[in-house]
């Protein structure tokens, strides 16, 4: 009997369905060692054998090494897109481009409200003088000036009417008889010789008896009291012309000044509360500029423009708060407020104030402004 490794009977009773996928598993010498012990053995003549049983499976061979990568295939079909990733951080800022042209000018916005006044800036040259505004109303009768020095005498006037003839004087005491002539022949008349050189009066005679009484003549108390009238115009006059003369020697103490119809508006450039400012124009006989009307505000607006300062008007409402009046107490007649004023601005604003543009502010009454007095 013909003994075979165990490997072969192993092998051999595989059914022959499984020879195949065990061959795979032993190597290629375990084969032809079975093919030397099965295959080229020489037959022998015997019974033929028994179907064999399915052995088990046998244990997996060893991985092998991986072959060689086939060729690339074909790129398939783009995926969907993915989520969006968070945001980055910003890039460093670039440099700034060219200049773009400029735009057409918007359409002009409404005027702003007047900003505060600004720093004193240099005294302007003087103006032109504008053409005369149409007279005003007439002001208020200001406070009685001082008595000025006198003025300079006047030049003759022209010859008054005749004075009332007076009472006829004492006639002249008598003279004496002059000296005879000593006697000599007569001789022929000559003619009639001028008159003489009238004679010195002679002495009073005696009084006369009373003659008839006269009409009745006109009475000179007329003339007396007509006389009396013009020497009171004369002395009001004078007094006129002294007070005048008094202010305007107050009014040159001030350098710069407008005049307007009968006012004279001056200032010294120097700034003052409202109060300083109003004891400032008493002591010089004037008061605090009140304007009356636009031409009296436009004299004291080139006042204001040529100093470059807003000033203190003399209009208050201290006594009755929004009801302004000028010194004297009276209701204003004439006004030229800006937009929007006056606002009583924190509740502190009785006083009023003229810009450089001429318009009315009211302002607190402790700041300080251009005094600028009325005469």
């Amino acid at each position: 009997m013909l003994l075979l490794p165990l490997s072969v009977l192993i092998l051999l009773t595989q059914p022959p369905r499984s020879l195949g996928a065990e061959m795979k598993i032993y190597s290629q010498k375990t084969l032809a060692n079975a093919c030397t012990l099965v295959m080229c053995s020489p037959p022998e003549n015997g019974l033929p054998g028994r179907d064999g049983q399915d052995g088990r499976e046998g244990p997996r061979g060893e991985k092998g090494e991986p072959g060689l990568p086939g060729p690339a295939g074909r790129a398939g079909m783009p995926g969907p897109a993915g989520p969006v990733g968070p945001r980055g951080d910003n890039g460093s800022a670039g440099e700034p481009g060219p200049k773009g042209d400029t735009g057409p000018s918007g359409p002009p916005g409404p005027p702003g409200m007047p900003g505060p006044a600004g720093r004193e800036g240099p005294s302007g040259r003087q103006g032109n003088m504008g053409p005369p505004g149409t007279p005003g109303p007439k002001g208020e009768t200001g406070p009685k000036g001082e008595v000025g020095a006198p003025g300079l005498q006047g030049s003759p006037g022209t010859r008054g009417p005749p004075g009332l003839k007076g009472e006829r004087g004492a006639p002249g005491e008598r003279g004496g008889p002059g000296s005879a002539g000593a006697a000599g022949p007569a001789g022929a008349m000559g003619p009639q010789g001028p008159s003489g050189a009238r004679g010195p009066p002679g002495l009073k005679g005696d009084r006369g008896a009373p003659g008839e009484r006269g009409a009745k003549g006109e009475s000179g108390l007329p003339d007396i009291t007509a006389l009396r009238q013009r020497v009171e115009t004369l002395q009001g006059q004078l007094q006129h012309l002294q007070n005048a003369f008094s202010q305007y020697k107050k009014v040159e103490l001030f350098p710069d000044g407008r005049g307007i119809g009968e006012k004279i508006f001056k200032t010294g450039g120097f700034e003052k509360t409202f109060q300083d400012a109003q004891q400032v124009c008493t002591q010089a006989g004037g008061q605090l500029a009140s304007p009356r009307s636009a031409a009296e505000n436009e004299a004291v607006r080139q006042l204001v423009t040529a100093h470059n300062k807003a000033a203190f008007l003399g209009m208050t409402d201290i006594r009755k708060e929004g009801t302004f009046t000028y010194p004297s107490g009276r209701t204003l007649v004439y006004s030229n407020w800006a937009p929007g004023e006056p606002n009583d601005n924190k509740g502190s604003e009785d006083c009023v104030e003229m810009y450089t543009s001429g318009k009315w502010n009211d302002k607190s009454c402790g700041e300080q402004r251009l005094v600028i007095c009325e005469f």
